[in-house]
């Protein structure tokens, strides 16, 4: 069994710094030099592969058997469920539902400003990146806040800022998935344990929305809006997130958050109805921008269906009362010797279980396909458009994990965490700042877990934090992040007038995640020290 070595060079420094090599690597390609992503990892994985052969001593014939089954991992683990959330989008968007549902949830606003920004930014953009994520909340809501008289540059931030929350549950919770793929902690105990930073987390975007669209004078009779639209998605997100885990957390809070929205317009509405900026609109502009929806009620639940079929698939398939997602096939694996806990295995393996989340989540698919009577011809556009949109994503897939198992399995997260380690607590600090620079370079919150989940989880081990803090703070660091990842913005201006100008676009919205990030920085610190025990995992 190969046993890893925590200070090949014999110089601590220098080891370090080449076990931060990798992380130089990719992120240079990927924000310097603008290299597709898929190809950025590949050249990546390749030169972690060469490092951790020369300079730290692992045999090739185990390396080569850890980077395949890290490539296993990435396409079971996430692809799987990537694929069949996009595909679900698309025969949404193909048979007209998801149009009908937009334009019902339209419908439902009003002239005022800031009630379009919670009803639409915020709890229609979280039903988005809890389906699809990428970008895609951006390039659908953003268009819609144009349309309703807020000046493109700012409704991309706005939708920006308000993806905030929602992220580390995007795309039926693959960040997390992947986080537990590389890190060997439980997706239960990581989906909670991230739910308790979310939820502080979750209080904030609304207020900076209302902020964002009407400045101070907003607040005074708007802010009802801010308190039900943050505590609604935090009730519909939570408890989901806590004891169902990360696959529904952002489709159920965008359903509650919606309710009680729209509960609440009917019982209150603000005293003046402002437009963009704060200015007051009269009383018949207000009712000329209100359009009647136009649908049956036939045609509204239609609209919901797939929605309900989806929530009560995924529910019974993965809830803690069924045995499928238990259930393993085979596994495969391959040990090394631990160059911090003497004693101890590093295992880099792949465990294939048919009936996981992403096959609930075909499942679903397949269902809704049939309610909604695709014809032949949809299902093989749903097919190609899923394929034209998503093999450069499931690529990054394969070649990110195989890199992360390299990486982890070859001692190289160990000597870099070894390193960190000796910034003290204060690395409490550092833990969100480096998800935040991660996704901010990498474009991608699951890369990033995967690239320093467990780089996170040994510095923590190390430092003696709480096992779920550090990685969790990681995640939602990277949530923080993702309104200036260049690669999420270049999705999400897709259909503004600022395609191919996404540098417009990030430097828009950099401040307002300098802000969240600080934000988030005290909600790490005050977990620390008022409530370790929420990321305790068996009493460590």
């Amino acid at each position: 069994m190969f046993q890893q070595v925590l200070n090949p060079t014999g110089n601590l420094f220098l080891t370090w710094i080449l076990a931060l090599v990798p992380v130089v690597v990719l992120l240079v390609l990927l924000a310097v030099f603008r290299v597709s992503a898929w190809i950025s990892v590949l050249i990546g994985a390749i030169v972690t592969f060469l490092l951790a052969v020369i300079v730290w001593g692992m045999p090739v014939g185990s390396g080569i058997r850890a980077y395949i089954y890290g490539s296993f991992t990435g396409i079971w683990a996430v692809d799987w469920i990537t694929f069949w959330g996009v595909m679900l989008f698309n025969s949404l968007t193909l048979t007209g539902v998801f149009d009908q549902f937009r334009r019902w949830l339209t419908a439902q606003g009003t002239a005022d400003v800031r009630v379009q920004a919670i009803l639409f930014a915020w709890a229609f953009g979280a039903l988005l990146e809890g389906l699809v994520g990428f970008g895609y909340p951006w390039a659908f809501v953003a268009p819609i806040l144009i349309g309703l008289g807020i000046p493109d540059l700012d409704a991309i931030r706005v939708a920006a800022i308000a993806n905030n929350a929602p992220v580390s549950y995007g795309a039926l919770g693959v960040p997390i998935i992947a986080l537990a793929a590389v890190t060997g902690l439980p997706l239960l105990a990581l989906s909670a344990s991230i739910a308790h930073i979310v939820a502080v987390l979750a209080l904030l975007p609304p207020w900076v929305l209302i902020y964002l669209v009407t400045g101070k004078t907003g607040f005074s009779d708007g802010w009802p809006l801010a308190v039900v639209g943050s505590l609604a998605y935090i009730a519909g997100q939570y408890p989901v997130a806590v004891y169902l885990g990360p696959y529904l957390p952002d489709v159920t809070g965008a359903i509650v958050s919606f309710g009680a929205l729209l509960l609440l317009l009917k019982f209150w509405k603000p005293a003046r109805v402002l437009g963009y900026g704060g200015v007051p609109v009269d009383a018949a502009t207000a009712a000329l921008g209100r359009e009647p929806h136009g649908l049956s009620g036939a045609q509204i639940f239609r609209a919901w269906l797939p929605f309900i079929v989806l929530i009560i698939v995924v529910v019974l398939w993965t809830g803690p009362w069924s045995p499928l997602p238990g259930i393993v096939g085979f596994k495969l694996a391959v040990a090394a010797g631990s160059s911090i806990h003497k004693g101890a295995k590093v295992i880099a393996a792949f465990i294939f279980s048919p009936f996981i989340g992403g096959t609930a989540i075909a499942v679903a698919w397949l269902i809704v396909s049939l309610l909604l009577g695709m014809t032949g011809a949809q299902y093989a556009e749903a097919f190609r458009r899923t394929w034209h949109q998503m093999w450069g994503a499931l690529l990054v897939g394969v070649f990110i994990f195989g890199l992360a198992f390299i990486f982890n399995f070859s001692g190289m997260a160990a000597s870099l965490a070894t390193g960190f380690s000796k910034i003290g607590t204060a690395f409490i600090i550092v833990a969100p700042i480096l998800g935040w620079i991660g996704v901010a370079l990498s474009g991608s919150n699951t890369s990033t877990n995967a690239m320093f989940g467990f780089f996170q989880v040994t510095v923590g081990r190390l430092l003696g934090f709480p096992v779920l803090l550090l990685p969790s703070l990681n995640s939602v660091g990277a949530e923080v992040g993702k309104p200036v990842a260049p690669q999420t913005a270049s999705v999400g201006v897709s259909t503004s007038k600022f395609v191919r100008n996404e540098g417009a676009v990030i430097r828009h919205n950099m401040g307002w995640t300098f802000i969240l990030l600080a934000y988030l920085v005290v909600i790490g610190i005050g977990f620390y020290f008022l409530a370790p025990g929420t990321m305790l995992l068996g009493g460590h």
